[in-house]
This record gives C-alpha cells, sequence and structure tokens, in this order.
C-alpha cells in the first residue's frame, strides 16, 4: 500500500531565512516519528541550500537544461542540490505567468528526465466548474501535461511503487479562498482522474486544506495524499495535517 504523499508549498513565504529555518526545523522535529506518510518541504529557491535533514521540493523549474536563460533554475540543478520533487502546472503559475498545458508538458519532460519526483497540478476554475466543463478541463490537462510519457514505464524508474509522477487536484477556486472542495466532489474527481493515469501514481488534493478537513480527504475521497499551501506556514497546523493521515 503506498504513503500518502504530504506536502507543502510555502509559495513566497516566509520574507526571512531565520523564520524559514525555524519553520522548517520545528516540522521536522514534529513528523520526524511519523513513519505512515512521505513528508515534502517545498520552499521558495533561496532556502532550498539551507534546509536539510527532511525531503525537500521545489515550486518550480525551467524547461531548458542550461544557457543563456536568466531566471531560469533548472531541474539538473535541483537535483545537484539534493531535491527531490518538483511542483509543477501550478494553478498560479498558469494564471499570473501565463504557463500552458504545453509548456508544464516540456517541464515534466525535463524533469523526468532529470530523476526527479514530480507534483503535476490540475483544476478547474469556479467559471469552468459552473459551466459543466470540469471533467473536460481535467482530462485536457492531464492529456496535454503527460503527452508523450511513459507512465508505466517511468513508474519504475524513480521511486517505485507510486512512481515519480503524483497529479494533484486543486480546483482553483479553492485555493486560498477558504473555500475548500466537499469530500464528496473530490472523490468524483479523485475517482475521474484515476481513468487517465497510471495505476500506481498518486492523486493528491490541493485547495484550503486545514487540519480539521485533511483526514477526510484521504480516508474518504480517496486522494493519497495533500499539498498543502497556506495551514504549511504554521509548524503546528501542518503537523496536525501530516498525523492525520496516520
Amino acid at each position: 500500500m503506498m504513503k500518502p504523499l504530504i506536502a507543502a508549498n510555502w509559495k513566497m513565504n516566509p520574507i526571512l531565512q531565520k523564520e524559514a529555518k525555524e519553520l522548517f526545523d520545528s516540522v521536522k522535529k514534529g513528523v520526524r516519528n511519523i513513519t505512515s506518510a512521505e513528508v515534502v518541504i517545498c520552499p521558495p529557491f533561496v532556502y532550498l541550500p539551507l534546509l536539510k535533514g527532511s525531503k525537500l521540493g521545489a515550486q518550480n523549474v525551467s524547461y531548458e537544461e542550461k544557457g543563456a536563460f536568466t531566471g531560469e533554475i533548472s531541474a539538473a540543478m535541483l537535483k545537484d542540490l539534493g531535491v527531490e520533487y518538483v511542483i509543477i502546472g501550478h494553478s498560479e503559475r498558469r494564471k499570473y505567468f501565463g504557463e500552458t498545458d504545453e509548456i508544464a508538458n516540456k517541464k515534466i519532460k525535463k524533469t523526468v528526465g532529470a530523476g526527479l519526483n514530480i507534483i503535476f497540478c490540475i483544476g478547474e476554475t469556479e467559471e469552468e466548474r459552473s459551466a459543466g466543463k470540469k471533467n473536460e478541463v481535467l482530462e485536457r490537462q492531464i492529456k496535454k501535461g503527460l503527452d508523450g510519457i511513459d507512465l508505466p514505464a517511468q513508474a519504475g524508474n524513480l521511486n517505485p511503487p507510486t512512481g515519480g509522477i503524483s497529479i494533484a487536484y486543486e480546483p482553483v477556486w479553492a485555493i486560498g479562498t477558504g473555500n475548500n472542495c466537499s469530500v464528496q466532489e473530490t472523490k468524483e474527481s479523485v475517482d475521474y482522474i484515476r481513468k487517465f493515469i497510471a495505476e500506481d501514481m498518486r492523486v493528491l488534493y490541493g485547495g484550503s486544506v486545514k487540519s480539521e478537513n485533511s483526514g477526510a480527504y484521504i480516508k474518504e475521497s480517496g486522494a493519497n495524499g495533500l499539498l498543502v499551501g497556506g495551514a504549511s506556514l504554521s509548524a503546528e497546523e501542518f503537523i496536525k495535517i501530516v498525523k492525520s493521515a496516520e
């Protein structure tokens, strides 16, 4: 049975190195005896070299390997830092930085090629949901994002048995709004997503996750883990979320 993956996406927080180290150390101490879940911390790029002793993820990656691409960071650079996971396709990257399904696909290919694991984010907007297009959007994002990637083959190449790619279902309307998706609707979406991916791939839920609802997403909706945003900036709250997956 695969372990739940609980990933903390700190986004562009905290502002100070000292605060980042204190948050990281508090989480590390709080989860050190937990063996029933895999915990990954995804801080801003600048903090990655400072944080040791727990699995790390990056919030973004370039689809280029090296060269004259000012401001970009490659999968090989992340690998060299000891990073194990990369978040790709987050709705904030899509919304604010114009990232498309095609760009996500290029990033996934480069990241898989570098031997890193991926948390690939998909999800519908409120407008798409209201128009009854949720499943259409999810299917398009999965098929375009994973185009050209041999999912059954890649599953044994990185971190078996769960494979190198986890899908994070993050309904855009639920991210940072406090308006989390119901467990039943999440279950329907998780079941739908599974139609298009390899059997041993994890499906996570993200979107206004907090300790009061986190356990239900895993135990009742069938999610194999969580991608936690704002709540991961409180060590106490994030530790509770990790423990709820036990």
